[in-house]
């Protein structure tokens, strides 16, 4: 490693990802070293990171100039100068961040044969094909359901939890299939599905209940087998899609079924609730042949536009999950109105990119450039490297790139400044890191 280039975004005013100069570097040290790296000792590849194509963002970035569509496009899916997003996230029908209920057939229809996906090509299409186009490259896509149609529930509604009548198991996964098949007949293709939505949160907007041995079996004896029956066993199959408080629980249920666990590829989780980083590892090392991605996260109770506080804690849970096994990251709604929506039923939330439809203007939340000091760096096909530090009160994060650049990220979510030292390989630099400050050190 010859050359080091240091990023920091940091609370007091500032350019984001302002690259810091005059690093001293490829020196032997003679200081205490708080922080060593190790190249040569690797752990999970990681996936990228992306975010949810609702129809909410969807119908949000329909509603601006053609000039805004493309720098919010760019700004999220440009290699060189974005995020450099890959992966996203769809809803079978609707969620809370839609327009309002609906589903893809007409009620009763046990056969599917009214299904159609029209309304998505309304708004929630082009947003896609505007992505990939702007990657260059095929977006990885988990689709999720939040509820059955009302009728195949045993609440006869979408919103207010309620489960699945054992009578439509069927023709729920066969469900799943007609989605697949038909959002990559318009060209979308779909990476992976999960069950549920949240399986265990009775919600007032589209949600639905299992148990963890409902979801096994549902998973073993419809979803998995009739996937697999109509040629899309290459499909990835996410179980649990919600908290990580109980994910140790709710994966083993479900993995310790070997006739279950063999349609599975993974398990999701979310961050609400819970910060208990360490249940990943517990999943990892119980069933380490699965894998683990970030599904869903977000700031609650509406828009919080030039916080602070919000882009930290997208870095706390990263920083958290990545030391712990995970694989990928997908955030929540792209793009929301200046009250947080639209949402069918007010559960307002935050987003890294909020617009003002009526006047057309465009801001980036702090969340946006935190989560840039990751996806910026460190990219698809990297694997976690080892460290150890002395340093406290910051918390760090190290990938090998599939080019061997080595990207760390370190966060400092207190209002003290810290000074520490990085050694890689022999050689050591020095680091300022200033309070409520996320820094990104690559070495090339």
């Amino acid at each position: 490693m010859k050359n080091v280039t240091v990023y920091q975004t940091k609370k007091e005013a500032g350019r984001p990802w302002n690259q810091v100069s005059d690093i001293d570097w490829n020196y032997k040290g003679n200081s205490i070293t708080s922080i060593k790296l190790f190249p040569n000792q690797q752990y999970q590849q990681w996936l990228g990171f992306g975010g949810a194509f609702t129809e909410a963002a969807a119908y949000n970035w329909s509603q601006l100039s053609e000039t805004n569509k493309s720098a919010i496009i760019h700004a999220y899916f440009n290699k060189e100068t974005g995020l450099g997003y890959n992966l996203g996230r769809t809803a079978i029908h609707s969620s809370d961040f839609a327009l309002g209920n609906y589903t893809y057939v007409e009620e009763g229809d046990v056969n599917l044969e009214t299904f159609n996906i029209e309304r998505e090509q309304k708004y929630v299409l082009p947003f896609i094909q505007a992505a990939e186009s702007e990657a260059q490259e095929t977006i990885t896509i988990l689709a999720s359901p939040w509820s059955p149609p009302a009728w195949m529930k045993t609440n006869n509604e979408m919103n207010n939890g309620g489960k699945l009548l054992d009578e439509y198991r069927e023709a729920w996964a066969n469900y799943y299939v007609k989605y697949v098949k038909a959002m990559e007949a318009k060209g979308v293709a779909i990476w992976g599905i999960s069950v549920q939505n949240e399986p265990e949160a009775t919600q007032v907007w589209d949600s639905c209940i299992y148990t963890a041995e409902e979801e096994r079996d549902f998973v073993k004896n419809y979803l998995g087998p009739i996937m697999e029956k109509n040629g899309l066993g290459d499909k990835k199959i996410i179980i649990w899609d919600h908290n990580r408080d109980v994910i140790v629980e709710r994966a083993t249920t479900v993995l310790s079924d070997p006739e279950a666990a063999k349609y599975v590829w993974g398990t999701g989780n979310h961050w609400y609730v819970s910060e208990e980083f360490a249940n990943l590892s517990k999943v990892h090392e119980a069933f380490p042949d699965k894998h683990l991605l970030f599904t869903e996260g977000c700031i609650e109770g509406g828009v919080k536009l030039g916080a602070w506080h919000t882009g930290e804690r997208y870095a706390r849970n990263i920083i958290g999950d990545m030391n712990n096994w995970l694989e990928g990251f997908i955030d929540w709604n792209l793009v929301l109105d200046m009250q947080g929506g639209p949402n069918h039923v007010g559960n307002y939330c935050d987003a890294p990119i909020i617009v003002d439809t009526e006047q057309d203007d465009v801001h980036f939340n702090s969340s946006y450039y935190y989560i840039g000091h990751f996806s910026k760096f460190i990219k698809p096909g990297a694997k976690r490297i080892a460290h150890e530090t002395e340093l406290e009160e910051v918390s760090l994060v190290a990938f090998r790139n599939e080019d061997e650049s080595i990207a760390v990220v370190l966060l400092n979510e207190t209002e003290m400044a810290k000074e520490t030292s990085l050694e890689l390989e022999g050689n050591v630099m020095n680091l300022a890191i200033p309070g409520r400050c996320i820094t990104t050190v690559v070495f090339t």
